[in-house]
């Protein structure tokens, strides 16, 4: 479990990351000493969001612990801010607009259920990160944060089959794997 402060540190990196990158000389500087945190090199599932406006701007992560929690900031925040394929690659006038918020996960448990109605007394609103495979590459996550938008269980999951690119109602189907996972989120405060 990390702290705020470690949070907040993990925030000021993705937002010094996507300065750099920009050539711009970062506001609020994140020293490596401060960055040398033991829990801080934890491998651990990243994800890195920006919102212009309150609007997603670029969303970018990875679901495995497959690096150094401060490794994948850094490389999430370049691709969440210049190559999540939804949106433009930011430029130096957004940075004002912007704001930054690092998800770090906890590794996904598989979900074990029986049939579709199972789903909506398992799955937990505003907790529960989800990741949904289906045949083929067909493959999905929604952050515990999507549930602001999508509040119950059956759109929840109807949009992330579509995300998926399957039809909105696979997952009645039963034959999808689902798996879960929690998030701290850290989100810079304006």
């Amino acid at each position: 479990m990390l702290s705020e402060q470690q949070g907040q540190l993990l925030v000021r990196l993705a937002r010094q990351t996507i300065e750099h990158h920009l050539g711009k000389t970062p506001a609020s500087p994140v020293s490596e000493k401060e960055l040398a945190q033991p829990a801080l090199r934890e491998p651990r599932g990243v994800f890195v969001t920006l919102h212009k406006r309150r609007d997603l701007r670029g969303c970018i992560g990875s679901l495995a612990a497959v690096e150094p929690i401060v490794d994948g900031v850094r490389r999430n925040a370049i691709n969440a801010a210049f190559h999540d394929f939804r949106f433009n690659p930011v430029i130096v006038d957004e940075l004002a607009q912007l704001d930054v918020e690092v998800s770090v996960l906890t590794e996904p448990t598989p979900l074990e259920y029986e049939r579709a109605e199972d789903l909506l007394r398992l799955l937990q609103p505003g907790r529960d990160g989800v990741i949904l495979e289906g045949p083929g590459q067909a493959r999905a996550t929604f952050l515990p944060q999507v549930w602001q938008q999508l509040p119950t269980v059956e759109p929840f999951l109807g949009h992330l089959c579509r995300k998926a690119g399957l039809p909105e109602t696979a997952w009645r189907s039963g034959k999808l794997t689902l798996s879960t996972y929690r998030v701290q989120s850290f989100a810079e405060s304006r």
